[in-house]
């Protein structure tokens, strides 16, 4: 460590000057004070974890970044990530500082009313991306740079802040393996090494050189600097520049609460506003002040491609025949380059799974559009979420169904950023056959149906399916599209108009005696009860939810009054959670009296046909006429 900082005085040719110096130094000061200030007025935050950052956060906002103090989310501004999201007060006090709002904004932090809260999130609009469950923030910052330098081409750099406790994170690991394939010579890794985890030291602790190695190990020009000075902080992100065909990470020694031997470099303080030490602390900080003259920030280049935001339509009509046997999942990947044509700003993602989730297409479309993420779904979850960011590109990520259950955090996380992230499942349920329950998606319904303003489309055929990717790229929130492994029929006309939350009514009479609803394979196995039933002269209506969330309450509600309250759900899901749980909802609180036989998968399963599977695990269309003959007779 001190053999390289000797090398960092000898060898880097940017020397500040000693007002830069004293300049920098005085803003990291206020840093502190501010940080120190505003989680005394919540009487909560994470002073210390601000203080160990604060020559970091000046040195990026008042020497390196280049943005309009006035407009954060400028085209062309460089971004920043604080991974370590609890250090948010740091990063405001930054903000507050530079002049973008006063400081009697920030000491209303973690206050109801305000939008300063404890971690960062969007309702502010210099955060792109909510941070503060650990270890997502590269993955975002990796995406962004990604844009910038591949898809727009421009001169803007990304910074990501990384605690040294959430580098234990996988996801940190995933994120640099990604950022080094990929060349972003544009993304800058910090890690503040500042020894405390939130109740034990940090595993590696001050191990400077193991975090050299591993961070080197995975293909970043990685430099070793003490994280307190900000000569040696400027000098390092200089060198950063000058790399090319690689990323960067800045590995910086730090202390947990630097500033004021009260709290420096000691536990206990995590989490905790300092209140009434602060009469000791803060004029300790205070008497370091130079109170040395403003220095000029970079100038912007202002060179990112103008965006213009308007609907995006499929330029030429669908040309499916009715009774034909596609897919969805094929369906989707048609679809997706449909859209790749429509407009340049939609880009696809896959983790490996391009030629079974089908976004093949794209890639043989619209290479230059296509990030292959290989086997790291929170990665690639994360990476899509900066795609998105500022709105800058219309992303859908896609993999197995069940894979999307491994980066349900980032998904969390991403609805917290308010972002258009678009994911697309394929294999779900038993009906993928012989892969068996490890490939078989049959929570993911439950798990999305939780997720706030996310829309959940299950297509039935391949019409439908290219319906919900058009919808789906033109929601403003997230969305998740469930596709199949089978085949299904083509059921609607390629010009059926299909509408977030509206049900289609895929078969009925006038003397209808239950309600049957279906979705995705499943709707399938209900077209072919009903022609079954119907030979036995018993009519029932076939609903196609086409959205899972929201659902069409209305149509629910209408169709199972029709036919007298009998109502039979069939799902390629587990019970709990799912469609027939969801139906179950809409009716009780609508007061509706009805009889409901749930049809769904009720045990772990396992490899087989997928017709023998389905048949197993009473979801086939021979499960939904004995149910229908069983409501009828009761």
């Amino acid at each position: 460590y001190n053999e390289y900082k000797s090398y960092l005085r000898e060898n880097m040719s940017h020397k500040p000057d000693q007002k830069t110096l004293e300049y920098l130094e005085d803003k990291a000061n206020e840093i502190r004070i501010l940080s120190i200030e505003c989680t005394n007025a919540s009487k909560s935050g994470h002073p210390t974890s601000c203080m160990s950052a604060a020559e970091i956060f000046s040195v990026l906002f008042f020497n390196q970044m280049r943005y309009v103090l006035d407009d954060p989310r400028h085209a062309s501004s460089d971004r920043f990530i604080l991974s370590k999201g609890h250090a948010a007060p740091g990063l405001y006090s930054a903000w507050c500082s530079a002049g973008l709002f006063d400081k009697e904004r920030l000491l209303t932090l973690r206050k109801v009313d305000s939008d300063i809260e404890g971690h960062p999130t969007p309702r502010l609009n210099f955060i792109d991306a909510a941070t503060g469950s650990l270890g997502q923030g590269l993955s975002v910052a990796a995406g962004m740079a990604y844009i910038g330098k591949y898809i727009e081409k421009a001169s803007y750099r990304t910074y990501c802040l990384i605690g040294d406790g959430e580098s234990a994170e996988g996801s940190i690991w995933e994120a640099l393996s990604f950022a080094s394939f990929y060349k972003l010579d544009n993304l800058v890794a910090i890690f503040d090494i500042n020894r405390l985890g939130q109740s034990d030291p940090a595993p590696l602790q001050h191990d400077m050189e193991t975090y050299r190695k591993r961070v080197e190990a995975f293909g970043f020009h990685t430099m070793v600097v003490d994280g307190h000075s900000v000569e040696e902080l400027v000098k390092a992100f200089e060198e950063a520049k000058n790399v090319k065909g690689k990323p960067s990470a800045l590995v910086c020694k730090t202390f947990k609460g630097y500033g004021s031997a009260e709290v420096s470099d000691k536990l206990n303080f995590h989490g905790k506003a300092l209140n009434s030490l602060s009469d000791k602390i803060l004029p300790e900080i205070k008497a370091k002040m130079h109170n040395a003259p403003a220095q000029d920030r970079p100038a912007l280049v202002d060179d990112a491609p103008a965006l213009v935001l308007k609907p995006i339509s499929f330029k030429s009509p669908l040309s499916y025949n009715k009774g034909d046997k596609i897919a969805t999942r094929l369906a989707y990947g048609e679809a997706l380059v449909r859209l790749g044509e429509a407009s340049d700003r939609v880009v696809a993602l896959d983790a490996d799974t391009k030629n079974s989730t089908f976004s093949l297409k794209f890639k043989d479309a619209f290479p230059e559009r296509f990030i292959e993420c290989f086997i790291a779904e929170q990665n690639m979850v994360g990476v899509a979420l900066g795609c998105g960011a500022r709105q800058r590109t219309v992303p859908f990520c896609s993999t197995f169904a069940t894979f999307f259950t491994r980066a349900m955090d980032q998904i969390r996380m991403a609805a917290v950023s308010q972002s258009n992230l678009n994911m697309a499942g394929s294999h779900c349920g038993v009906s993928i056959g012989e892969d068996g329950p490890s490939q078989m998606a049959l929570e993911d319904i439950a798990a999305f149906r939780a997720i706030p303003n996310l829309v959940y489309f299950y297509p039935s055929d391949a019409v439908s399916a290219c319906r919900a990717v058009e919808l789906a790229a033109n929601y403003r929130h997230m969305t998740f599209i469930r596709t199949s492994r089978p085949t299904t029929t083509v059921i609607y006309d390629n010009d059926e108009t299909f509408e977030i939350g509206k049900a289609k009514v895929a078969k009925k009479s006038d003397n209808d005696k239950v309600l049957v609803i279906g979705a995705g394979i499943t709707l399938e196995a209900a077209m072919t009860a009903s022609n079954t039933l119907a030979e036995q002269g018993i009519n029932i209506r076939v609903l196609d939810p086409f959205t899972i969330k929201p659902l069409d309450k209305d149509a629910i509600i209408e169709h199972s009054k029709a036919c007298g309250g009998l109502v039979v759900t069939v799902e390629d899901h587990y019970a709990e959670g799912g469609l027939g749980e969801a139906v179950a909802g809409v009716l009780s609180q609508a007061g509706v009296t009805h009889t409901h036989k749930l049809l769904a998968v009720r045990e772990i399963p396992r490899s087989g046909p997928p017709n023998v599977l389905l048949k197993m695990f009473g979801v086939d269309d021979t499960a939904v006429v004995n149910a229908v003959r069983g409501l009828l007779e009761s």
